[in-house]
């Protein structure tokens, strides 16, 4: 069977009997098993996904499927999904299975989507290679000796590799977009709000969102579609009506400003940065005003994204503690001894590295030399933001300094592993939009990715102005 770039071209086959569901699903399948090497999925939900693709081939025979009918997908480790395990690929929650779905997988089975897994990433979404992972790292399909990036590695490869047409994943600081540019596909980070995180396990509250990972512009839109909207579960969901996005029009005079800054910043690669004034130079031809803009506050953004969301990760992680569910310690004799022994042994090291840092930063003696001056500035990078979105319809950047790294080159440095996350920190900090796309390959092999931001709540014009791209 071929490899489908789009549901439009699946959901046309099988309207014309060229294939069944069944025979999707089983020829993703049959990559998932051939590709176990590159260490995609966790779990495969082999005969539900069968069986549902029985029940849906038989509603599209009937006319009364849903507008996800053909689609195959799958969720990150850190999605709730009832009846099924969740573990943020971590020790601590071995073998805990969600009582609930999260909203967005509701909307997915609603629209008659087919969830075929679930998929690896970094412990708690906390990485940006996938290495730290209690299931092992997750491979790069083009080549093997590569990350894949983090956090959601295995999402960005799963669909790489067609082992599914599309994931779901999660976006802190560019756990979406930074695999996507690494393997080659499309990840986009939503609006703060326009999705619910309902469902979805904590890592920092106010940074955490859920964004698609798809092969093409109009399996985003179409997912976007669905999943956007208010949820009642959701205190943070935005109640701003979601467009269709797969009609949206965009202007060939958009206002284009690309981030100086990023595209000539000392570590960048000189074929990504010469890629992304290719991309510039093309955005130019097709009518756009493409103008050079400072952004002055790009070497902060690394530090106030750590100090902010560790001191929300160490609040929100505080609620595993082996007593209720997941990993309990053997050795534990009494209630401090569980504590201390569960989430020691259940936890891993970069994990332990982010609760003890955040504790830190909010501890009584650092608060205020910490945690409030990074919220000031965090402020100030919102309040910039905001204004060059007020002159200037969308902003460009590369979406990573670099193409995909080998496998333990930053391991033992984590401030130059957290300095991947540079360019795609900043739409988190702000809670802005942003989308990356691939624009190439470099000569090493590996793909490159750039990436879009847009005012808030404006993702039907990004990904249309994307999709150019």
């Amino acid at each position: 069977m071929q490899n489908y770039n789009s549901l439009k071209h699946i959901q046309s086959d099988i309207q014309q009997n060229k294939t069944t569901l069944r025979g999707l699903v089983l020829h993703y399948l049959g990559n998932i098993n051939a590709r176990k090497n590159l260490n995609a999925f966790v779990e495969v939900f082999q005969e539900e996904a069968l069986e549902r693709a029985d029940v849906i081939d038989q509603k599209i025979k009937q006319g009364i499927a849903g507008k996800l009918a053909g689609l195959v997908i799958s969720l990150k480790d850190n999605i709730c999904y009832k009846n099924h395990q969740v573990t943020a690929s971590s020790k601590i929650l071995a073998g805990f299975e969600s009582v609930y779905s999260a909203t967005v997988v509701a909307r997915l089975l609603a629209e008659d989507a087919i969830i075929i897994g679930r998929l690896n990433c970094d412990e708690f979404a906390m990485g940006a290679s996938n290495e730290t992972s209690t299931y092992g790292p997750v491979k790069n399909a083009f080549d093997e000796t590569r990350v894949s990036g983090g956090s959601s590695g295995g999402a960005a490869v799963a669909v790489q590799s067609d082992m599914c047409q599309a994931a779901i994943a999660s976006d802190t600081g560019g756990s979406v977009r930074q695999p996507a540019a690494f393997c080659g596909v499309i990840g986009i980070k939503p609006t703060y709000g326009r999705v619910s995180r309902n469902g979805l396990i904590a890592y920092a509250s106010s940074f955490d969102q859920i964004g698609p990972i798809t092969k093409s512009m109009y399996d985003m839109q179409l997912l976007m579609g669905v999943i956007s909207g208010k949820d009642d579960a959701d205190a943070t969901s935005s109640s701003n009506p979601v467009p269709e996005y797969t009609t949206a029009i965009v202007s060939n005079k958009q206002k284009i400003a690309y981030i100086k800054e990023c595209v000539y910043h000392e570590g960048i690669d000189p074929e990504v940065q010469k890629s992304t004034l290719d991309v510039i130079e093309k955005l130019k031809k097709q009518g756009h005003e493409v103008t050079e803009v400072s952004f002055p506050y790009l070497e902060q953004l690394v530090p106030v994204y750590y100090v902010l969301t560790t001191a929300e990760a160490s609040s929100n992680l505080s609620r595993f503690s082996g007593l209720m569910y997941g990993h309990r310690s053997v050795s534990a004799t009494d209630l401090e001894s569980t504590f201390r022994k569960s989430r020691s042994e259940g936890f891993g090291t970069e994990v332990k590295r982010r609760i003890m840092l955040g504790t830190f930063v909010l501890s009584a003696g650092s608060y205020d030399a910490y945690y409030t001056k990074a919220q000031k500035v965090r402020r100030l990078v919102q309040e910039k933001t905001n204004e060059l979105l007020g002159q200037y319809d969308f902003l460009l950047s590369p979406t990573t300094p670099t193409t995909a790294f080998k496998f333990g080159e930053k391991t033992d440095n984590p401030i130059a592993m957290y300095l991947a996350d540079i360019f795609t920190v900043h739409a988190n900090i702000s809670g802005n939009p942003a989308i990356s796309v691939p624009m190439g390959t470099h000569t090493n092999g590996m793909p490159m990715g750039v990436q879009l931001m847009a005012k808030h709540f404006c993702e039907g014009e990004m990904m249309q102005l994307a999709s150019t791209i």
